[in-house]
């Protein structure tokens, strides 16, 4: 008897250990400052542009053929030399508008790898919205009197450009207008 209450006590314990708990899933890594569109901002909107405190160059935007130029029309220009990092990457072009000789819409676009285009873009999406994508083609919202937009120039399988596109509140009183 004394054998069979060991062998229970052995068989207890035995069936009492706990299993070793599975490793926990690693949270990702979290995206670097420059996935966030506030990066882009050199100088408030509104600045006056000999107070923004770059070197720019003018540029001449092309409209669509048929489509008629926007009243007021944008004075855009590039910027000379370093430009903020926006998703790991310098953009080319960095245009800094204004009208009436106040900024009023950034633009940005960087070229994406094709194989990870899609997630970079569900990752910054992610962050500008404040919640997690799976993916997305399109992105648009609004921040402190910002508002913006970004897209894909071309399908996210082939060579990728991310184009973000930021307008002052008090500007995008119509439909985004995107350079191209």
């Amino acid at each position: 008897m004394l054998v069979a209450g060991a062998v229970l006590l052995l068989a207890a314990c035995a069936a009492s250990q706990p299993k070793p708990a599975a490793a926990p899933v690693p949270a990702p890594a979290p995206l670097d400052a420059s996935y966030d569109w506030h990066v882009l901002l050199v100088a408030p909107f509104g600045s006056v542009l000999k107070d923004v405190p770059l070197t720019l160059h003018e540029v001449f935007l092309f409209h669509e053929a048929g489509r008629a130029a926007p009243t007021g029309e944008l004075e855009c220009y590039a910027v000379d030399g370093a430009r903020p990092r926006f998703v790991a990457r310098s953009p080319s072009p960095y245009l800094l508008c204004f009208k009436q000789d106040r900024l009023t819409r950034i633009e940005a676009t960087v070229q994406l790898p094709a194989g990870e285009a899609e997630r970079i873009f569900a990752d910054a999406c992610g962050l500008w919205l404040k919640k997690p994508l799976a993916t997305t083609a399109e992105c648009a919202g609004s921040d402190g009197g910002i508002t913006f937009a970004g897209h894909f120039e071309n399908e996210p399988d082939e060579s990728a450009q991310l184009t973000i596109q930021l307008d002052a509140v008090d500007s995008a009183d119509s439909a985004p207008d995107r350079a191209r």
